[in-house]
């Protein structure tokens, strides 16, 4: 068997731990959706982002000062971490949420499956990721899958949810820039110190027009549920998803980890099955076959 298969060719990194690492990555990306769109139908989006971003900055930064570094960041690098905020922030979760609220909920998850087409591209152009085309083939197989299962569900073609879409893009564009930047940063100084930073200067960025927007907004309309929504993605995703991501990428090429992306519509449609009784059709079976198979053909 190949050493790849069984442990990341970079680092040595048992593939396995690896792979359960990915799967709890995309657990949580495939629960952001719903729960975000569940908030924002209560708080307004940028008070919303302000309270997300201001949770999650505060804790990363404690948890990050908590350690021992024993590399110090060097003076440039701060310059490119910052840029990191700026693309995860106002370009990644900021256009996200505004995104969210001005289109239908499905729609979200789909735009974000052609996630790996935009990091294989830029890993070639900034990282100099060799060109495989069993890697590219398998993108394309595993984004085909996504569409099949957003065809069969949540996916509604109207003319109401084009801004919402297209700023959706913008926002999936700045993670692929984000993935691919901020790896060499996270290789000499590590995931947790790497995106703390990023999200503490993007969240600083963010915070005069956070703050204008949560005092003007009526805090009368917001429940407990829809507070533990922002909780939720300033914990379990700002906190929990961008860290390992982070840390999986220190050990695995970009445009590999990439295509496990796709593995999140499946995964979202399987928990609206389990929890909500939503009915799960002959075209999502087929669809999430072949994401399956997309990811096989990546992984071969």
């Amino acid at each position: 068997m190949p050493r790849s298969s069984t442990v990341s060719a970079q680092t040595g990194r048992p593939y396995g731990v690896l792979l359960f690492t990915i799967v709890l990555i995309q657990l949580a990306g495939s629960l952001a959706y719903p729960v975000a769109k569940f908030g924002l139908t209560v708080i307004e989006p940028f008070t919303f982002a302000f309270f997300r971003f201001l949770l999650a900055s505060v804790v990363l930064l404690a948890s990050s000062a908590m350690q021992r570094h024993r590399v110090r960041v060097a003076r440039d690098d701060y310059a490119r971490i910052i840029f990191l905020g700026v693309l995860i922030i106002p370009l990644n979760q900021t256009l996200f949420l505004l995104g969210q609220s001005m289109t239908a909920a499905g729609h979200g998850a789909f735009i974000f499956g052609t996630t790996p087409i935009w990091i294989f591209v830029l890993a070639l152009i900034h990282l100099k990721e060799p060109f495989l085309w069993r890697r590219a083939i398998g993108i394309l197989i595993a984004l085909f899958g996504v569409t099949l299962i957003m065809v069969a569900g949540p996916v509604e073609l109207a003319a109401q949810y084009l801004l919402g879409d297209v700023i959706i893009l913008v926002a999936v564009i700045a993670w692929g820039y984000y993935t691919v930047l901020g790896k060499p940063l996270v290789q000499k100084y590590g995931a947790l110190r790497v995106t703390a930073y990023a999200l503490a200067s993007g969240s600083l960025i963010y915070f005069p027009f956070g703050l204008y927007q949560s005092l003007r907004y009526d805090y009368s309309q917001a429940t407990l549920a829809a507070w533990a929504s922002v909780v939720y993605l300033a914990v379990g995703l700002s906190m929990f998803m961008y860290v390992l991501w982070y840390w999986v990428l220190k050990h695995m090429e970009a445009s590999r980890l990439a295509v496990y992306h796709n593995v999140q519509p499946v995964i979202a449609t399987v928990i609206a099955y389990t929890w909500l009784g939503e009915q799960v059709d002959t075209l999502f079976m087929v669809g999430a076959t072949v994401v399956l198979a997309g990811v096989v053909v990546t992984e071969l």
